[in-house]
């Protein structure tokens, strides 16, 4: 009997060992999380020199990591430096080589190959859980998408273990959650149907918001009435910030030992504002800086999470923009009341001058980034890839047709050379593809490529007119307007002239014929 007690303690003891052996090995990789803000501009943080807003999660963030001042989207659009983000690639690529230049159209197909590696299989390949919550916006299933369930392929296809969020933006429809691949709330017997645009009459109600909130689209879809009522545009922060605390917490728990990867996209700071009630009237910035106010919350939930977890010291987090802030009717109210969305940088979302790319970037890593520094690499999301990819001990030079490279030196050092030599910059725009390279940015063509809008009542303020709404300066432009004299392409020495106030194009001819030269490369093949 004493034997049989001495075998089985003996073995009880062995499997405790390799049980430990394997948790501190599972944990010797660090859990990751990202989180990408929709529409945060450059200047929508205290911490980049915001003093409309009060942010006090991310500042914190920011004391204790390391915040990057030329970090940039791949593009000026959702959808596209979306795609860039995921798959490693310049959305010039997608779309068969046609190049993927909006926001996803409601009826869009899954855009990213379900063949093509992503960030989250960079981690699945490493035994990580991955989950994605929020904003999607890179469509569901094959052809034209239907809305008939299952809404696959989708996230679930291209590693994510689990998808809980908002399937497009929370400005166009359908205004429902989806889970996995199915509709919240979902009813066999009352099912989402599209019904398209102008069917006011016919569609399911939504959450009334004031015109202030800025414009968000009608709905286009009946049926799925309890599935709409779920979805509330006041309570979307709190719902989201809840299924993150809540998929963290089980991944955390003493069950559960593997490390993770969680994509939090959130809708905040997109257009309509609509912050929760405890947030209303509470930054000196109108409802742009309110919503800014519970996007801060929300970050709060997720790192106050971490913390009581007990995984906080192992956790590299990283918080970002998907492009830069929009002049719209809430961004507009902001300025007013004196907040700079994208602090001096020339333009905003959807156009190729600095605001519509430049972005915040903050990374916080225990032990390995030094807290309280800042990095002027030129940094890029298109990097995520190969950087996640050493994260996690695997080997970047590995990939094959990626445009992403490793900038982990740039989080966990200061190197002295840049890692990162030319950059492709995209807006709406195909004519406005444009290249930066060192000190160089290169734009060929006028303008931004971006919005256009000018009048009180358009959504949509872009180029000379909102620079000029701005108090901003450039060579090119006369009150409001390009001058009939401008320059036919830019040239910007970033390096004398970050905010882009002179245009030196028909002063350097050699560095435009190597930046044109570099560029054509890239330009999609007709």
């Amino acid at each position: 009997m004493k034997i049989k007690l001495g075998i089985s303690l003996t073995i009880s003891v062995c499997l405790f060992f390799i049980s430990s052996i394997k948790n501190i090995q599972a944990q010797e990789k660090p859990n990751v999380v990202y989180i990408l803000v929709d529409d945060l501009g450059y200047g929508d943080l205290g911490c980049y020199g915001a003093t409309k807003v009060k942010t006090p999660n991310i500042d914190k963030l920011a004391n204790e990591g390391k915040m990057f001042t030329d970090a940039h989207s791949a593009s000026a659009v959702c959808t596209p430096s979306r795609y860039a983000l995921l798959t490693g690639q310049y959305p010039v690529r997608g779309n068969n080589g046609k190049g993927i230049w909006g926001p996803a159209a409601v009826p869009s197909e899954l855009l990213i190959d379900t063949e093509q590696m992503t960030i989250a299989d960079v981690f699945r390949n490493s035994g990580y859980a991955t989950a994605a919550l929020g904003k999607w916006h890179l469509g569901f299933k094959k052809g034209k998408n239907d809305w008939q369930e299952p809404l696959s392929p989708g996230p679930n296809d291209l590693g994510f273990d689990y998808y809980y969020g908002v399937p497009l933006v929370n400005s166009a429809p359908p205004y429902v959650y989806v889970e996995n691949t199915s509709v919240v709330g979902s009813d066999p017997n009352d099912p989402l149907v599209f019904v398209g645009r102008g069917k006011d009459e016919e569609v399911t109600p939504i959450t009334p918001i004031p015109p202030e909130a800025s414009q968000r689209t009608q709905n286009m879809f009946n049926g799925a009435v309890e599935a709409h009522k779920l979805y509330n545009d006041y309570t979307v922060g709190q719902v989201l910030a809840g299924k993150a605390v809540d998929w963290i917490t089980e991944k955390t728990s003493v069950e559960n030992n593997n490390p993770f990867f969680l994509y939090f996209a959130t809708t905040h700071i997109h257009h309509p504002f609509t912050p929760g009630t405890n947030f209303q009237g509470k930054s000196d910035a109108e409802l742009y800086g309110d919503f800014i106010q519970e996007l801060d919350w929300m970050v709060g939930q997720v790192t106050s999470t971490l913390e009581k977890q007990g995984v906080a010291d192992n956790t590299l987090i990283i918080l970002t923009s998907d492009n830069g802030a929009m002049l719209n009717l809430g961004g507009r109210n902001a300025v007013k009341a004196g907040h700079k969305i994208n602090g001096d940088l020339l333009g905003f979302k959807f156009g190729v001058w600095e605001g519509g790319h430049r972005i915040p970037f903050i990374a916080k890593w225990p032990g390995k980034i030094k807290p309280g520094t800042v990095s002027n690499q030129l940094i890029c999301n298109v990097d995520m890839l190969a950087t996640f990819m050493a994260v996690t001990g695997q080997n970047p030079n590995s990939l094959e047709n990626s445009d992403s490279i490793n900038v982990l030196p740039a989080f966990i050092d200061n190197p002295s050379e840049p890692i990162r030599n030319e950059l492709l910059l995209a807006p709406h725009k195909s004519t406005h593809l444009s290249l930066r390279k060192g000190k160089w940015m290169y734009i060929p063509a006028k303008g931004s490529g971006g919005f256009g809008g000018s009048k009180p009542h358009h959504h949509a303020w872009g180029g000379a007119p909102a620079v000029n709404f701005v108090g901003g300066k450039n060579s090119d432009i006369e009150n409001g307007k390009l001058k009939e004299t401008a320059q036919v392409a830019q040239l910007y020495n970033l390096e004398n002239d970050k905010y882009q106030t002179t245009n030196v194009y028909n002063q350097f001819p050699e560095v435009v014929k190597e930046m044109e030269s570099i560029l054509d490369t890239y330009r999609p093949k007709e």
